[in-house]
């Protein structure tokens, strides 16, 4: 099966129960992550740092230095995942949520903003009992 890349059989298995595992743990993992977001997340022109900014600021970067090599590392591995089995676009995504990145809250608002997207957030949010997400859309210059 991947003799081609030089991997035993033994690797594939490991592989294949890796994949089964990923899309297990993305199985709960998301929804869970989908109610915890506010309602009103989105409604702001731009993110800010929040009331943690202000405290312990040396945890604050090795976190942001640990979280961003996370985030490398699941694009790294995503990419890879693309051609070889696994979860590679899942992987993918969840290094660009990890990554801190100007226009990341501009990008996720696009994101969330597609009616396909917000249906299906909103649909997770309404099974757990929770209201849905609102959205309001900003100009470019942060003007209602």
């Amino acid at each position: 099966m991947l003799v081609w890349l030089g991997l035993s059989e033994g690797a594939g298995w490991w592989i294949l129960l890796s994949s089964v595992g990923m899309v297990g743990l993305a199985l709960i993992a998301v929804p869970m992550v989908i109610v915890r977001i506010p309602e009103d997340y989105f409604t702001h022109p731009q993110r800010g740092g929040g009331a943690s900014s202000r405290r312990c600021h040396w945890f604050r970067w090795i976190w942001l230095v640990v979280k961003n090599l996370l985030g490398l590392a699941c694009l790294f591995f995503g990419a890879l995942m693309l051609v070889l089995p696994g979860q590679g676009i899942l992987t993918i995504l969840l290094g660009v949520t990890l990554l801190d990145f100007p226009g990341k809250y501009r990008l996720q608002r696009w994101v969330v903003s597609r009616r396909t997207v917000l249906d299906a957030i909103n649909w997770v949010r309404k099974r757990r009992g929770r209201a849905p997400l609102v959205l309001k859309h900003f100009a470019e210059d942060g003007s209602r």
